[in-house]
């Protein structure tokens, strides 16, 4: 188990500028993490316009605060986003992003980027791994959409609510939720058969590591990671909203076990290597 902060990745210099300067991204988890995804914080000025193209990777993007437009060029369809809201891209959606206000997205792509990567004169990374087969187009989804078809679940015992807006039936080789805990619950989990990433988005409360007894505060701008070794329990202090990634991908009908796992849905990533 890991823990980074956004603050501590900022002050070790981590801070990548982007899109013209007008840009930034702190890249949370990279290829080197072996959790089968890159995590990044991006934070965008109001005003800023970027054509984008990833032509060797599939990235979701999860509105986290602010406005924006999102425009498909290849098809010629456009959405205005807000939080809650998911946008996901790949090798065949050439897209135009434009900040109305000042925003923040959670963006995470898969294969994992090496993390120094600059966009090419198409708006591209250049290859880092095996695609994963992703949808036919670009596709957006938003929380209360969801919810209201019933995609929210209620799991650990009762103590969290998860919208999942991704699914392994959505190829992106990774799952995404939006989970909430209300103040004072707790639980115990073990995720014998995935890597799971944790952003805190609002609220506060603890994460305990049974193995060490490591205890770290959980806080808005901080990503807890673990996996199948990793027995460990959450404590809600006050009502907490975060989002989950788990690799590999959720089936999405899921339930903790007795020992808090999920059951197998595909080969487990090798998270980080000692040494």
């Amino acid at each position: 188990m890991f823990v980074r902060t956004l603050e501590g990745l900022r002050a070790q210099g981590k801070e990548r500028v982007i899109a013209h300067g007008r840009a930034r991204a702190i890249r949370f988890l990279t290829q080197t993490d072996g959790m089968g995804f890159t995590f990044s914080d991006v934070r965008v000025v109001a005003g800023e316009e970027s054509v984008l193209w990833y032509k060797n990777h599939w990235e979701a993007n999860y509105v986290v605060a602010g406005t924006m437009s999102e425009t498909n060029l290849a098809r010629d369809l456009s959405w205005e986003l807000g939080p809650g809201a998911l946008y996901c891209v790949g090798p065949d959606d050439r897209h135009r992003v434009v900040a109305v206000t000042d925003i923040q997205v959670v963006s995470v792509f898969n294969p994992p980027l090496v993390g120094d990567e600059t966009h090419d004169d198409d708006g591209a990374y250049p290859p880092t791994g095996e695609l994963p087969p992703g949808a036919d187009r670009m596709f957006v989804r938003t929380v209360e959409e969801l919810r209201s078809a019933g995609r929210e679940k209620t799991v650990a015992a009762g103590s969290s609510l998860a919208v999942r807006m991704l699914l392994k039936q959505d190829g992106m080789g990774f799952t995404l939720s939006d989970v909430n805990l209300a103040a004072g619950n707790k639980n115990n989990l073990w995720y014998k058969h995935h890597w799971e990433a944790n952003y805190i988005l609002e609220g506060s409360g603890e994460v305990h590591d049974h193995a060490t007894g490591d205890v770290w505060k959980m806080e808005p701008g901080m990503l807890y990671n673990v996996g199948p070794d990793d027995r460990h329990s959450m404590h809600a202090h006050t009502d907490l909203h975060l989002l989950s990634v788990f690799s590999p991908a959720l089936v999405g009908d899921e339930q903790h076990d007795e020992d808090g796992a999920y059951a197998p849905s595909g080969p487990v990533p090798p998270g980080p290597q000692a040494g």
